[in-house]
């Protein structure tokens, strides 16, 4: 199986909330698995939300593209934001003793924790990973 699903959304929350459902979708239409499709859920929906707040700064008039590639043994998508980028490796550790109270900066650690590969690319505004079937 090769399929491949494309969409683009304004860096709103109101278009972040439509990835559930997005994702509920392809698993239906692909017969995926409950348990892969709930992860891909989270990472995606942590991954949008993080390209709407910190790589848009949330301005509706930048966008942010998605691209999810459904594989007979894994599933990837490509998280695009229209903003200057980062650097992943200069975030800070959210399990350490001062970052445990803070209010955002685990999106990254849990898309690392829960995908089966990560990657930065093009100055860190796009976000590849892979959840394995």
């Amino acid at each position: 199986m090769d399929k491949t699903y494309n969409v683009t959304l304004s860096s709103t929350f109101d278009q972040a909330e439509t990835i559930p459902d997005f994702v509920d979708n392809i698993a239906k239409e692909c017969s995926l698995d409950e348990d892969p499709a709930e992860t891909f859920k989270l990472i995606l929906s942590e991954a949008v939300t993080n390209a709407i707040v910190h790589g848009n700064s949330e301005d509706p008039d930048k966008s942010v593209h998605v691209k999810v590639v459904i594989k007979d043994n894994f599933i990837t998508a490509d998280v695009k934001d229209e903003g200057v980028g980062f650097k992943p490796e200069e975030k800070k550790d959210p399990l350490k003793e001062e970052n445990l109270l803070n209010t955002s900066g685990r999106g990254i650690f849990l898309i690392r924790q829960f995908s089966d590969h990560l990657e930065f690319r093009e100055n860190g505004t796009l976000l590849h990973f892979r959840v394995d079937l």
